[in-house]
């Protein structure tokens, strides 16, 4: 039986043959002598003690581990995003050690993967992982999982929504593609997730519950009782941003910003930081945290550069400063209040 194929929304030619592989591989051989890896983006030590306290279900949070792992906590759910704990990607080494020990991660109920890809898909981390572990994965790729021995799986096609305690999930597209042995190329899809809690009415009894969870002396952008997030996964640029924009009101912005370079390989299938920037307007949201950098290599650009350019493209388009949430792994961002 032939495997079903997915497909991007809008036409794009990607970089896929291995002709075209062979001439990055080339050319990143001489590319690569002249780039500077020493920068590592910075990691604090987590406040566990916060994550595993009950008031942290009370107010939302967003800690950032590494590349495109996000450990969230909304409306009493802990949820993780493409969870990769690997020490390593193919034959290189993780540049930075993951934001939290995956031993100390608090019991998680819903994973939401974004693609199958290894940098986004481990089944060893998964393992790992405790708690209820409702996995919510793109269409195709729910029986691969279950093989693996996951049976708490539930796929979505693109606009697909499904409600877990009270909050929404909803799979969007982006511009990628997938596949993790020679022969399944494309036969799961991809895509990012958008997650809309219950609505808190009263702000004031809100933050007067969460009080003494929000006093602190780091400041970070004050955004809501209730905050609607967007994980874009992995996307080259394309129309859909805007079309996840009209559809729902995004507060904060999960948004890739590495594994650009060179582009006329990586273009169709990631975003540069300037066009992460533009995806951003795009979708209306209120707050951008980058991510998908510093953790592996596996591009030509470096997590420096990717984030001079990110700074650059914000000044140039007149974004105010406090709206980039740039996170050292292992911070957690409150996202109410004083964190």
């Amino acid at each position: 039986m032939r495997l079903k194929k997915f497909e991007n929304a809008e036409p794009v030619k990607q970089q896929q043959s291995f002709k075209q592989f062979t001439r990055w591989r080339q050319e990143r051989m001489s590319r690569l002598k002249n780039k500077d890896f020493s920068y590592k983006v910075p990691n604090v030590q987590p406040d566990l003690d916060y994550l595993h306290n009950g008031q942290s279900h009370k107010q939302p949070s967003i800690t950032w581990v590494g590349h495109s792992t996000f450990f969230i906590q909304l409306d009493g759910l802990s949820i993780m995003t493409d969870p990769v704990w690997a020490s390593q990607m193919a034959f290189q080494k993780r540049l930075a050690p993951p934001g939290i020990p995956i031993a100390e991660v608090p019991p998680v109920d819903i994973v939401l993967i974004s693609h199958s890809h290894y940098d986004h898909l481990s089944i060893q981390t998964l393992r790992q992982l405790k708690g209820k572990r409702q996995l919510l994965v793109p269409a195709g790729l729910s029986s691969k999982l279950r093989m693996k021995g996951f049976a708490n799986v539930r796929e979505l096609h693109w606009w697909e929504s499904v409600e877990i305690g009270g909050a929404r999930f909803t799979f969007v597209p982006s511009q990628h593609w997938t596949r993790r042995t020679p022969w399944d190329m494309n036969s799961s899809h991809w895509g990012g997730w958008v997650i809309e809690p219950k609505k808190h009415t009263d702000a004031a009894a809100w933050q007067a519950e969460c009080g003494e969870a929000t006093s602190g002396n780091t400041y970070r952008p004050v955004v809501s009782p209730a905050p609607t997030l967007y994980f874009a996964g992995d996307s080259g640029y394309f129309k859909g941003f805007s079309e996840i924009g009209s559809r729902f009101d995004i507060d904060v912005a999960l948004m890739p910003i590495g594994a650009y370079e060179p582009e006329w390989f990586m273009g169709p299938q990631h975003v540069t930081p300037e066009q992460a920037l533009q995806a951003f307007e795009d979708t209306g949201a209120k707050w951008f945290v980058p991510m998908h950098y510093g953790a592996f290599k596996l591009a030509d650009d470096t997590p420096r550069e990717a984030l001079c350019r990110l700074e650059a493209g914000r000044v140039e388009r007149g974004i105010e400063s406090e709206r980039i949430v740039v996170l050292p792994h292992g911070e957690t961002w409150k996202l109410f209040g004083r964190s």
